[in-house]
Formats: C-alpha cells, sequence, structure tokens
C-alpha cells in the first residue's frame, strides 16, 4: 500500500536550499542521496567538461571529481549506503562507459564493460553492490544488465525476449528492479518489473496512464514503483504504478500543466520529481502519494528571498533529504540541497511514528 504522508505535515515542512557548487565551472546537477547524507551527480570543471562528482554537502568547497576513464567527460547515478558509486564515463575512444567510480576522486575507476557492443550506462546500485542499468549487444541493441562489478565483463542480459531496446533504472535492497522494455518495430517503451536477476524472468509489465508508453524509474524497498506514463489524453504523468500490473496505476497528476516526471520514492513513499505548472514550466515537485493532486511546488516551501528555482527534484533519502537541480540567484545552473528546517524536524518524526502505528 502506497504511504500516504498525512497531508498536514506534508504542507508544514520548510526547506533551507544549500547550492552544492560545482568543479570550477558554472553549471553542476545532482542525481542521487544515500541515507548518510552523501550526494552525487555532475559537475564541470574550468574547462567546461562535465565529470563525475561527489558533493560536499557541508559547502566547504570539498567537491571530489571522480574523474572519467580516460576520456572527457563522466557521469555518477547513484550511490548506495555504503558510499559505492556508480554511473557512466567516456573511455580513451570517447565510447561511453558503466563506471564503478573511485570515491577517493584518486581515478581507480572500473570499466564495467557491455554485452558485446561498445557502449554502456550504470543507473542504480544496491546496498549489496548490484549496479544495474543497459548496454549495446554484439548485434547493436540496447539490454537492461547486471553488471559484474569487478569489471571482468562476466556481466547478465535480462533483456526479454521480443524487445530490442530495454533497460534497468533501479534496484532496490530486495533485489528487485524496474525499467522499460521497447520496441523499435512499433514504436513504444513499457514501465517493467523485472523478475530476479538471473536473466530468466518472469516480467511484469506494469502499464500506463491509458496511453502508449511508460518507464519505472524507482522502486523502494517496499516494492513501490514510480516513473511516468502516458495518459489517454496524449500527457505524460507522473505514476505509482500497481506492482502487480493489474493496471491499478495512481495518476500524480502536474501543478496545473501537461506533464510530469517522478523520479525517486524513498521508504516512507515520498515521491520527488518535476511537474509542469500552469505555463508549462517545470518546478521541483513533491507528489501526493494519493493522486488527490496535493502535490507541491518546492519553491513554495522555501525561503522566497533566496531567490533560487528549483527545476527539478531527482532523489529524496529516507531522512527526507531532497536533491536535484535548479537556477541559483546569479542566474546558473546549479545542484541543490533541501534541509528540513530544524523546526520541522519533529513533524517529520511525527510522520514516520503514525505511519508505524498505521503499519501494525
Amino acid at each position: 500500500m502506497a504511504f500516504l504522508w498525512p497531508l498536514g505535515l506534508q504542507a508544514a515542512v520548510f526547506y533551507e536550499v544549500i547550492d552544492l557548487g560545482t568543479l570550477g565551472g558554472t553549471k553542476s546537477l545532482a542525481s542521487s542521496i544515500n541515507d548518510a547524507g552523501q550526494i552525487v551527480g555532475a559537475a564541470d570543471n574550468s574547462q567546461d567538461y562535465w565529470h563525475a562528482t561527489l558533493f560536499d554537502p557541508m559547502v566547504g568547497g570539498k567537491n571530489i571529481d571522480l574523474g572519467t576513464l580516460g576520456g572527457r567527460e563522466s557521469w555518477a547515478t547513484s550511490i548506495n549506503d555504503n558510499g559505492r558509486i556508480v554511473g557512466n564515463a567516456e573511455n580513451s575512444l570517447g565510447y561511453e562507459r558503466a563506471t564503478l567510480f573511485d570515491s577517493t576522486g584518486n581515478g581507480h575507476n572500473i570499466d564495467l564493460g557491455t554485452l558485446g557492443g561498445n557502449e554502456s550506462q550504470a543507473w542504480s546500485t544496491n546496498n549489496a553492490g548490484q549496479i544495474v542499468g543497459w548496454a549495446e549487444t554484439k548485434s547493436g541493441e540496447w539490454h537492461s544488465v547486471l553488471f559484474d562489478p569487478t569489471g571482468k565483463c562476466n556481466n547478465l542480459d535480462l533483456g526479454p525476449p521480443g524487445s530490442d531496446f530495454n533497460g534497468a533504472c533501479s534496484i532496490n535492497n530486495s533485489d528487485q528492479l524496474v525499467g522499460f522494455v521497447g520496441y523499435t518495430r512499433v514504436g513504444l517503451f513499457s514501465a517493467v518489473l523485472f523478475g530476479p536477476p538471473t536473466g530468466i524472468g518472469p516480467n511484469t509489465g506494469l502499464g500506463t496512464l491509458g496511453g502508449d508508453n511508460s518507464v519505472a524509474l524507482s522502486i523502494n524497498d517496499s516494492g513501490q514503483i514510480v516513473g511516468s506514463a502516458d495518459t489517454r489524453s496524449g500527457d505524460y504523468h507522473a505514476a505509482l504504478f500497481d506492482p502487480m500490473g493489474a493496471g491499478n496505476n495512481i495518476d500524480l497528476g502536474t501543478l496545473g500543466g501537461h506533464r510530469s516526471e517522478a523520479e525517486s520514492i524513498n521508504n516512507w513513499g515520498q515521491i520527488v520529481g518535476m511537474a509542469h505548472d500552469s505555463i508549462d514550466e517545470y518546478r521541483a515537485t513533491l507528489f501526493d502519494a494519493t493522486g488527490m493532486r496535493h502535490n507541491i511546488d518546492l519553491n513554495t516551501v522555501i525561503d522566497s528571498r533566496v531567490a533560487w528555482t528549483l527545476r527539478g527534484a531527482t532523489s529524496i533519502n529516507n531522512s527526507g533529504l531532497i536533491v536535484g537541480q535548479g537556477v541559483n540567484p546569479q542566474g546558473q545552473l546549479h545542484a541543490f540541497l533541501l534541509v528540513p528546517e530544524p523546526a520541522t524536524f519533529a513533524l517529520l518524526g511525527l510522520g514516520m511514528l503514525y505511519l508505524r502505528k498505521r503499519s501494525k
């Protein structure tokens, strides 16, 4: 059952905005925050190249450049609670490869290989160190994959038969993984809950919101799944998927516009992402998991005097800390960290106590 955060508590939470800085350039993006508060993403350096970054949440100017695989650019996509970081980096030939990063920044990064082709991408790692994403096959198709973390390329092809492009986007600590399967010949893709990471299925199609396409982007340890899907009217909305595949998906709506995307769900069922407002501009969003459209534009729960525009939230941890990207007061696209103000931590605790009581 979806965690239905008490609406009064959700509305009462206000946040401090922390600018996570760059690597000497002008831009940065945050993609993942773990329960220890460690944050990864990417930032540009003084040469205007994007590099995978372990951000300093204390804003002490100690962001760590995680390097590449010999190429120019890289991006970190996920960090687990043990501090293991995965993402993608260019090698010396210019190919993008799934990468296990050296968190010290000393450059001992591991190329996770492919499925016989040239390129691959890693998108998620759980606390057991399992890494999922997608990779190119010898025939040029893209398949979901469970990567060999040693870099010896004993990668497991999870692609379902008949699908010519598919990918795993998230794996939880129960070894459940979600993503999408696609069929180029008909131009459609669909959200899926993959079977156990053995490559033998069975997989569960998660459907849409009445339209043609969908993608699952995040699964929490309770098996709740979020992503986005086409609606019957042709819009593209954030969705809380029915994990049984019975089609009882919840349309999470927008902020008054036509598009939204749910990027992350924590173990308390809090969902963040981005949604169009009434003038179809993306705003970082905390979604109402009931589907009653009591969504919160995160720009309305920060101090308006700080002159930030929060464009998208990408990850929320189990303490309610949120990361994403927005336009800072200097007009630059920067990664941010949202921290509940001290007065609201007590409310967060009450909400968690409320959940525990309901779950008994």
